[in-house]
């Protein structure tokens, strides 16, 4: 089975099937999201400095924040653009 990668920003990879959601941080609900993954050691920052536009949050409870918009990285996933595909030896 191959694993799909789609771009985030800055040459990060994230792995498409373990998206939950991708969202503005804008709102007070995301804002604890993201305290709450911070505290549990559970946020990963790829914004490398830059302003947070989107913030993912995977199935296993990481909260990733992308300097890319979430629209932007949608229309990724539902192009398939930006998307490396991996072979899994197994």
């Amino acid at each position: 089975m191959a694993m799909k990668l789609i771009n985030i920003g800055f040459g990060n990879m994230v792995s498409a099937n373990r998206l939950i959601a991708i969202v503005s941080p804008e709102s007070a609900p995301i804002k604890r999201i993201i305290q709450d993954a911070r505290d549990k050691g559970l946020l990963i920052d790829a914004t490398y400095g830059r302003r947070t536009r989107a913030v993912i949050v995977t199935d296993s409870d990481h909260v990733i924040l992308s300097a890319v918009q979430p629209e932007t990285i949608g229309n990724r996933l539902d192009k398939g653009e930006d998307l490396l595909e991996e072979d899994e030896d197994e």
